[in-house]
């Protein structure tokens, strides 16, 4: 990531996605503008993951839905989010079964996608707050755990919550709480502070998404909602056909993130 971080304006970042010189992690980038999941699903299921996303909005916050265009006009008009994420994922009857950075031999006039706030999108208000954010620092991914903690089920659509968590210093979990409860449609307030083991996490050394972070003396893990649990979703209802984003390579929009707060 190291090389990226001087990109200023989503435009750059999503043109270096679309020629493929960009195919890594995006936190950090393009500081200021609002960052997204991407889910993509047959039309046929498209209400019932909307279900799904409207009974569980902290992990899965809805931007802007797509109904066969691959332009998100809502969010970045004139994007193409066929090819202006890092890299993707294609599922088949719940299995991974490709990484791509480019999507468009894959897409059909019957999807629907959905673009879903990703707490990347808090990150640059708690570095302006000046609370550390550890991934930034070490150039690193995210890291994101399973829980167990179930969402509320739709349809075929069930999961465990995932989390994505950054270590913080006692002093600083209120004003980490204050600034990022404002972003609520980017997961919001943190869901769990302290204990891992009380939400299903045994080892944080070992993310299911990500890279482990360092954790200083008397820093405690603080865990927020995190965009990746329709993944899991897909990995159990096992539809025919589904596109997601890699973990952590998020869609940068041209939204602001002062858009997504409480006024």
């Amino acid at each position: 990531m190291g090389k990226f971080t001087n990109l200023t304006l989503p435009s750059e970042v999503r043109q270096l996605c679309r020629t493929g010189e960009l195919d890594s992690p995006t936190p950090g980038l393009a500081p200021g503008y609002v960052q997204a999941n991407l889910v993509v699903l047959p039309y046929s299921l498209g209400f019932e993951f909307l279900l799904f996303c409207q009974r569980n909005p902290k992990p899965c916050p809805v931007l802007d839905v797509l109904e066969g265009n691959p332009d998100p006009k809502i969010i970045a008009p004139g994007a193409d989010i066929r090819t202006d994420l890092p890299r993707y994922r294609i599922f088949k009857y719940g299995n991974l079964v490709e990484e791509t950075t480019d999507i468009k031999a894959f897409w059909r006039s019957d999807l629907v996608a959905f673009l879903i706030g990703c707490s990347f999108t808090f990150e640059n208000a708690m570095i302006n707050a000046g609370l550390p954010v550890r991934h930034i620092e070490e150039g690193k991914n995210v890291p994101m755990y399973k829980t167990n903690i179930e969402c509320v089920s739709a349809g075929i659509f069930s999961s465990p919550l995932v989390v994505s968590m950054r270590p913080l210093a006692s002093k600083h979990i209120v004003r980490a709480v204050e600034v990022t409860s404002r972003y609520y449609k980017a997961h919001g307030s943190p869901i769990h502070i302290g204990n891992p083991q009380a939400i299903g996490i045994q080892d944080l050394g070992k993310p299911d998404y990500g890279d482990a972070v360092t954790i200083h003396d008397g820093e405690v893990p603080i865990f927020w909602a995190c965009g990746v649990t329709p993944q899991e979703a897909i990995l159990r209802a096992k539809p025919e056909f589904a596109i997601t984003h890699a973990p952590g390579h998020m869609f940068v929009s041209d939204l602001k993130d002062e858009s997504l707060t409480f006024n």
